[in-house]
């Protein structure tokens, strides 16, 4: 009984021991470096994103923020890896809903759990597709695509490209399909960019891509909408979806920083205030803007009801998804 007692003591010892050396941890962090799993490759539009936001979080917490791309799965082998470190905030994940809602959708047996593998800190920002059509399409705006779409002669005739099975993009056009009446058939391509250039080339008619900008600036393509609830920065006088005639239409990307299960509440809030502090600095505002991101900065509960909500609504469309998304 007495040596019970002891080994009990000596661990109940240890533990405070351990919980007295993160309190201090927290308090003077952070004191080197901090790495930031991206879970794609490096250019695209989440690597350039994060870099923005690392760049200003490093400038207000004094110490470096180093971008490592760590892509493959999807994003899932990036975000499983932050998983397996030491809750000490010096390694962290920047994601989107990709590897946080859709994964969760798509993968029959998902290695992590979004909400209970990892600590949220905060959102960044969101931002919608762009829907846009072969010139060839004649309609100049949303209402006049549902009026042609919907005609009995174009049944069967309108293609819309996507980024692959299970895709955001295909989320986004089966979720049109189903809210506007429409038929449009989905075309699946290995990336967005060849589907955009099936597009451009007429074989189909539609795509909903984040990526579209040069092609809408140049008039290659036109551009009808926005997938998210708000309008895209960089074309204030577009109508959303949603305005345009779908009401009640919300596809929305969102970038987002997480830490591993068990990070220090102390360190959560120093990175959370990092983050807010960040997307006040008018540069980091400009330069997301530019990159059709509406900035959020919010709470962690916030994201783990974002995470929740989203994950609930895709499940309803995935459910909707004539031979399913996996």
């Amino acid at each position: 009984m007495r040596l019970i007692k002891r080994k009990l003591l000596t661990c109940l010892g240890l533990g405070l021991a351990l919980s007295a050396t993160m309190s201090v941890q927290a308090q003077t962090y952070p004191q080197r470096p901090i790495k930031a799993i991206v879970p794609y490759a490096a250019g695209g539009f989440s690597d350039q994103a994060s870099r923005i936001i690392a760049e200003a979080m490093s400038r207000n917490l004094g110490q470096n923020i180093v971008i490592e791309n760590r892509a493959g799965g999807g994003g899932r082998i990036g975000s499983e890896a932050i998983t397996k470190v030491t809750p000490d905030g010096y390694q962290l994940l920047i994601t989107t809903n990709g590897t946080m809602t859709y994964m969760a959708v798509v993968e029959k047996s998902l290695s992590y759990d979004p909400v209970n593998d990892f600590t949220p800190i905060s959102l960044v920002g969101k931002y919608g597709l762009l829907m846009v059509t072969n010139p060839a399409v004649p309609a100049k705006n949303l209402p006049e695509f549902l009026a042609y779409a919907r005609d009995p002669k174009n049944k069967g005739k309108i293609n819309y490209a996507s980024s692959g099975m299970g895709s955001g993009l295909h989320f986004a056009g089966e979720l049109f399909n189903a809210m506007g009446k429409t038929d449009m058939v989905h075309v699946p391509y290995k990336g967005s960019g060849p589907g955009m250039q099936d597009v451009l080339a007429g074989v189909c008619q539609v795509i909903f891509d984040g990526a579209a900008k040069p092609q809408v600036d140049a008039g290659k393509v036109r551009l009808l909408g926005t997938t998210s609830s708000v309008r895209d920065p960089r074309y204030p006088d577009t109508p959303t979806l949603s305005e345009g005639g779908l009401t009640g239409y919300d596809l929305t990307y969102w970038v987002g920083i997480f830490g591993p299960k068990g990070l220090p509440p102390e360190i959560q809030a120093r990175l959370n205030a990092s983050v807010k502090t960040a997307l006040a600095d008018p540069d980091v505002q400009r330069k997301l803007n530019g990159m059709g991101m509406t900035l959020v900065g919010s709470t962690p509960e916030q994201v783990v009801q974002e995470i929740v909500s989203e994950t609930a609504k895709l499940r309803q469309i995935a459910a909707s998804i004539p031979g399913g998304v996996n």
